[in-house]
């Protein structure tokens, strides 16, 4: 297993511990459970970086890194719904996007066709990833919960505008059964 692919798997691992820190009423904990989210977040641009500098990507880690982003961010921003942060019908259209593009995504790939990530679906993740951390800061004190529904509401029209455009070229990508970029 390469160091990129390491890092994306202690990304992913990374998830039980997000949530058993803000789930676990000690003091602080949402700044260790945001602090934590972040470094675990970050891994992904050093594991993108180190995977093009060696010039090694692997079918694991092109799996795993987008799974790792989401199941992150998703977790995350369903616990600041339960510290009363983030609005549940926010959290509840990421994941629903989520859940759809990753369907198209898997029917492409049933059909031997991979649809890249899109420039919009990276400007995305790394939106609600800033809206989870802005969240998770706020459920610590740092700043009002309106600065995280502000956050969260760009990730989620950023979200669906990427979950569009992936929707408006899926019909082209399947019908061509060529690989996306």
């Amino acid at each position: 297993m390469s160091p990129a692919d390491q890092l994306t798997v202690a990304r992913a691992l990374s998830v039980p511990v997000v949530i058993v820190l803000y789930a676990w009423p000690f003091h602080d904990h949402a700044y260790w459970a945001t602090a934590f989210f972040c470094v675990a977040m970050a891994t992904d641009w050093f594991d993108g970086r180190l995977a093009r500098r060696h010039g090694r990507t692997s079918p694991l880690g092109s799996l795993l890194d987008p799974i790792a982003d989401k199941v992150l961010v998703a977790a995350t921003l369903v616990m600041l719904v339960g510290l009363d942060v983030a609005p549940a019908w926010m959290v509840a259209l990421i994941i629903v996007r989520e859940l759809l593009i990753g369907g198209l995504r898997q029917a492409a790939i049933e059909r031997g066709i991979v649809i890249a990530a899109r420039d919009l679906g990276k400007l995305k993740t790394w939106a609600q990833a800033v809206a989870a951390a802005l969240g998770g800061f706020a459920a610590a004190g740092a700043w009002s919960s309106r600065v995280a529904w502000w956050a969260l509401l760009v990730a989620v029209l950023l979200t669906w505008i990427s979950g569009l455009d992936y929707a408006r070229a899926a019909p082209r990508l399947l019908a061509g059964g060529a690989q996306a970029e």
